[in-house]
C-alpha cells in the first residue's frame, strides 16, 4: 500500500499479492479490516467477523438479501458504516452488506466504494486507485 496525491487528491496504489489478487486493509468505523478488491462484486461484503469486530451485531441482522459469490449463493444483510476508508480516501455513511456467518472466507471491497473514485487503472501487478 502506497498513498500519493494526484492534483491535490489523495491515491492509493496496490501491489498484486502473491495469490494474484489485489488486497486491500481498509478501515470500517475506525476497524482494520482486510478485503479483496473485487471489481465483479457491486457491494462491499463484510464477514461476520468483520462486522463484528467493526461495532455491528451479525446476530441480529436480516440476512434477508440473496448475494452470488465466486463460492455460489450466500444471504446477506445489509448495514450503514459511519466511515469507510483506505488511505486517504475516505466515504462517510456507505452502505455495505454483511455476509451471514460462515459464508465469505475474507471481505471484499466492491464497486459501491471502487465506483465513487474518480477512477483507478491496473498497471501490471499495480492498481492505482484516484479520489
Amino acid at each position: 500500500l502506497a498513498l500519493g496525491v494526484e492534483n491535490g487528491r489523495p491515491t492509493v496504489t496496490l501491489d498484486k499479492a502473491d495469490n494474484g489478487h489485489f488486497e486491500a486493509r481498509i478501515l470500517v468505523n475506525g476497524t482494520p479490516v482486510r478485503t479483496v478488491v473485487d471489481t465483479g462484486a457491486t457491494s462491499t461484503v463484510l464477514t461476520a467477523e468483520d462486522a463484528q469486530a467493526a461495532g455491528f451485531n451479525p446476530a441480529a441482522l436480516s440476512y434477508s438479501i440473496d448475494v452470488s459469490t465466486a463460492n455460489g449463493m450466500a444471504r446477506a444483510a445489509t448495514v450503514r458504516t459511519d466511515e469507510l476508508a483506505i488511505g486517504g480516501i475516505v466515504r462517510k455513511d456507505m452502505t455495505v452488506m454483511v455476509a451471514a456467518p460462515g459464508m465469505l472466507e475474507q471481505s471484499l471491497l466492491g464497486m459501491n466504494f471502487i465506483g465513487s473514485l474518480s477512477g483507478f487503472d491496473v498497471r501490471g501487478d499495480r492498481m492505482i486507485l484516484r479520489d
